[in-house]
């Protein structure tokens, strides 16, 4: 069986992991980043309409100030988003496992949302909301892992900045599959790779569904 290499920040890792191996397929966590909180203040609620979250991590790492701003309705992107949302309080408006985009594309203009989010993340564009982001929270790089098991094996890539910095610590790429969670995610990985797709979703459940059917249906380079 190939190995499956689930390179996502922790807690995240590990949830992936138990959803791939209840498809059966040999997946093992090698986190390239950690998360940690960044300390923020909220501000006044009665100045937006919503909050918009794109990663269950917002919630983990929003704290207190985040916690003041439960009278807002939340657009939450992904069911984990959703359910980490419900469970710290939140009231969910509208979800979607199809990405921001649509699902901004699905609830009411003009709103004023606040989109707590991480360092790195940016704001939607070409969007017909006011949305106002804040840094709750960054990912910093750890100490590399020994990837030498990703030899024939399969890296599930969710991010551009993890493709990134996985391309940076493998050198032999012409062994290695990636399954790539967005097309921006498999530009980031570069070339030289056996193979590189991308999920028809940008969700973790649509990529395990595709390095699923990668591992047990292998095509020729």
């Amino acid at each position: 069986m190939k190995r499956v290499l689930v390179l996502r920040p922790e807690p995240g890792a590990s949830a992936t992991v138990k959803r791939a191996r209840e498809r059966g397929l040999d997946a093992v966590a090698f986190p390239l980043f950690a998360l940690e909180p960044v300390a923020w203040e909220a501000p006044e609620p009665s100045h937006f309409d919503g909050l918009l979250l794109t990663s269950a991590n917002a919630v983990r790492c929003g704290g207190d100030q985040l916690r003041t701003l439960r009278g807002l309705k939340t657009y939450a992107v992904g069911e984990a988003t959703a359910e980490a949302a419900r469970e710290a309080g939140f009231d969910i408006a509208a979800s979607g496992n199809s990405g921001v985009d649509r699902l901004l594309g699905a609830i009411e203009p003009n709103l004023r949302l606040l989109h707590p989010c991480g360092e790195h993340r940016q704001s939607p564009a070409n969007v017909q909301q006011d949305i106002k982001s804040v840094v709750v929270y960054r990912s910093t790089a750890v100490d590399a892992p020994d990837l030498s098991c990703a030899s024939g094996g399969f890296a599930l890539i969710h991010s551009p900045r993890a493709g990134r910095r996985f391309a940076d610590l493998v050198n032999e790429r012409g062994s290695v599959s990636i399954v790539a969670i967005s097309p921006a995610a498999a530009e980031a990985v570069g070339e030289g790779w056996r193979k590189v797709e991308s999920a028809e979703r940008p969700s973790d459940e649509a990529l395990l569904a595709l390095a699923a059917r990668l591992c047990n249906n292998p095509q020729p380079k």
